[in-house]
């Protein structure tokens, strides 16, 4: 694995963002809208003196990690299927790039748009709903690191789905988080879910990391357990999901199906 083949696959993916208002668009201003919209129903449902915890707190915490994974899962999806839309694609995979070395710029360029929206999501909160992202304390930096990871898991999946069917696929970079988004308990605790149902929810890391956001605010100290739970499957899954993309690379690979990708 080349370090200087990654940044430069970096480079050219930030460069893009120079000479693109829409992909500025939607790393920082369809995350910021999102931000209003919700912030808005959480000050209009805290004029209801709604028992419990503070309903700002809540929704504002679950729109800002939500907006994270979101990045990290389209940061290595989308700028897979933007190469592939661009009929870059093989360009790359004919020099001496490595599927590795293409995983992991991906997955550093998810870590530079998750700080940038995690950033702004932050700095808006806080002037407009006077929402501090720090209240959360230490669980802060496992919440973010588990989100990314499933975030990089979900984008991985995606594009061994893509390899194995061909862009006909595609639309699962769009949907699959709204997919999963009704079990991940993102506004509303797993046991608000049909008990038929709860054991999908147990099987997502961002259940755990929820449910353990909402504990912090509740004032119910550091989600301990919750965080072990959501590493221990991200784990799984991660490795569950790296073997199954290489399986699917080298045998697309083999059958000279990589021709047909653009």
């Amino acid at each position: 694995m080349a370090w200087h083949r990654i940044k430069a696959l970096i480079i050219r993916h930030l460069y893009l963002y120079k000479r693109s208002f829409p992909r500025i668009m939607d790393i920082v201003f369809w995350p910021f809208l999102e931000l209003l919209l919700w912030g808005f129903l959480s000050m209009y449902l805290r004029e209801l003196n709604l028992p419990g915890a503070n309903i700002v707190s809540v929704l504002l915490g679950a729109v800002i990690f939500w907006s994270m994974l979101n990045q990290a899962q389209r940061a290595v999806s989308v700028s897979f299927l933007e190469d592939v839309w661009e009929k870059n694609f093989l360009n790359l995979f004919v020099s001496p790039l490595t599927l590795s070395e293409f995983i992991v710029s991906r997955a550093l360029i998810g870590i530079i748009q998750i700080i940038i929206v995690g950033t702004v999501s932050a700095i808006a909160a806080f002037i407009l709903y006077q929402f501090n992202i720090l209240l959360f304390g230490f669980a802060l930096i496992p919440f973010v690191l588990e989100l990314l990871v499933f975030g990089w898991t979900l984008g991985l999946f995606t594009i061994a789905i893509i390899f194995r069917w061909g862009t006909d696929a595609q639309i699962i970079a769009f949907s699959l988080l709204f997919l999963i988004q009704p079990f991940s308990a993102v506004f509303y605790p797993v046991s608000a879910l049909p008990e038929t149902v709860q054991w999908l929810a147990y099987m997502l890391p961002s259940s755990y990391i929820f449910e353990g956001m909402r504990q912090v605010i509740s004032g119910g100290g550091f989600p301990g357990e919750a965080l072990i739970w959501a590493s221990a499957i991200n784990l799984i899954y991660l490795v569950g999901v790296t073997v199954l993309l290489y399986f699917v690379f080298n045998k697309v690979k083999a059958m000279g199906r990589l021709l047909k990708m653009d």
